[in-house]
């Protein structure tokens, strides 16, 4: 009877002795996470990281899951850290098991308020251990919040699409490729999508798509002559008065309305406003939210820019030629319910060279997936995809002149 109590005694020693060993363990593994999620710019607690990345790559594959959702709160610095210390645990792991924890990767995977850039390696490990694991998932990520899984998405079904006009399935090929488009974000699958569906007759209103705002009110040019406007408060900053003129940089400049055809909503100053080098020109627009929102604010211009909405700046870069992309500067905007003033500067400074004659850009309104968001003064009864009796999209023109102002879309 003293052999059996004793044994049972051991055994809940060590049983205790394990709980504890294993609340040590994680005590170590949050202090290491913390501390590396402290690494900032200029070498800032970069020691403190090293040490910390040293223990925590030292864990097994059941740390995995713990420092996956460390990428959360991580910045660059630190997500480089935390990358290279479950590299090291899962390259470990899988080259003496070839396991990896797979139901906890893709449980992660699945969980799309995560960090894109962690969600993304756990899904790079799993497919070593589960090749299948692509066809079962990325089908169902169409509207992810990634943008990688959302484009292995769409790009499965261009390659559906394309085999069943292969086969003559025209009508999937079709429907296919209109699925694709309305999750397509990414300006070469977007072209990529819209051969085929002009092929097949179906037309596609791409600045609805992106929620490309069209419709403007134009006033420039200031003087940025030595790039001295982009700190200027010019009138347009202090007072919105749409019929209201004021000293230009080569007289008296006023409100004109712009309404751009371009697929991509792409405001062309230089065509529209003289001169063009040394210059300052304001772009307003009211945007009409069915509801108190946090929206993205995307713009794309080879030019420096400043924005603000409802008169508080949002954000701005003195910064020219860099090249121009669609999405190029992200931010986030509070949007109240009704109208919203939107209101951005672009400069254009004097250097002569050929590349450097843009004088652009594009701004957009989107959730933070990239899905549009549009005015509700724009038409909605206008189909993002639909087919016209030429199977070809109707265009108007581009027209400046002086109007009343009118709500943007």
């Amino acid at each position: 009877m003293k052999s059996i109590r004793s044994r049972l005694l051991l055994a809940a020693a060590l049983l205790f002795a394990g709980y504890w060993e294993m609340q040590a363990e994680a005590a170590d593994i949050d202090a290491s996470l913390k501390t590396i999620l402290k690494v900032g710019p200029e070498g800032q607690g970069n020691a403190e990281a090293a040490a910390a990345w040293k223990d925590l790559s030292k864990g097994s594959s059941a740390d995995l899951a713990k420092i996956l959702p460390a990428f959360d709160n991580a910045n660059p610095l630190a997500a480089n850290w935390l990358r290279s210390a479950f590299e090291a645990i899962a390259d470990r792991e899988f080259r003496t098991t070839g396991k990896l924890p797979q139901a906890d990767l893709e449980q992660f995977i699945a969980q799309t308020q995560h960090d894109p850039r962690a969600r993304r390696m756990a899904f790079e490990w799993l497919l070593k251990v589960d090749a299948g694991a692509a066809d079962r998932l990325i089908p169902g990520m169409l509207q992810d919040p990634s943008t990688e899984f959302r484009r292995d998405a769409v790009a499965r079904l261009i390659i559906s699409a394309t085999k069943s006009e292969a086969d003559g399935k025209t009508d999937e090929a079709k429907a296919a490729l209109l699925k694709a488009i309305d999750a397509a974000r990414d300006e070469d699958q977007v072209e990529a999508i819209m051969k085929p569906l002009d092929k097949l007759g179906a037309k596609v209103d791409l600045a609805r798509h992106f929620g490309f705002i069209l419709d403007w009110q134009l006033i420039g040019p200031f003087d940025n002559t030595q790039k001295k406007g982009f700190e200027i408060s010019y009138a347009p900053e202090s007072e919105l008065k749409l019929d209201g003129k004021y000293a230009g940089q080569k007289g008296d400049v006023s409100w004109s309305k712009y309404v751009t055809d371009e697929k991509y909503g792409l405001v062309d100053l230089s065509k529209v406003t003289a001169p063009q080098k040394g210059s300052v020109t304001y772009a307003s627009t009211v945007f009409t939210s069915d509801k108190d929102q946090t929206v993205d604010l995307r713009l794309g211009t080879p030019n420096a820019w400043k924005l603000w909405v409802n008169g508080a700046f949002v954000f701005g870069r003195e910064e020219y030629h860099r090249g121009m992309a669609i999405d190029q500067y992200r931010m986030r905007a509070q949007l109240k319910k009704g109208p919203n003033q939107i209101l951005l500067k672009i400069c254009q400074n004097e250097q002569t060279e050929e590349w450097a004659q843009r004088w652009q850009f594009q701004l957009r309104v989107c959730d933070k997936t990239g899905t549009a968001i549009l005015s509700t003064t724009r038409d909605s009864k206008a189909p993002v995809a639909s087919t016209n009796d030429a199977g070809k999209p109707a265009v108007g023109k581009a027209v400046a002149k002086a109007v009343n102002f009118q709500a943007g879309r």
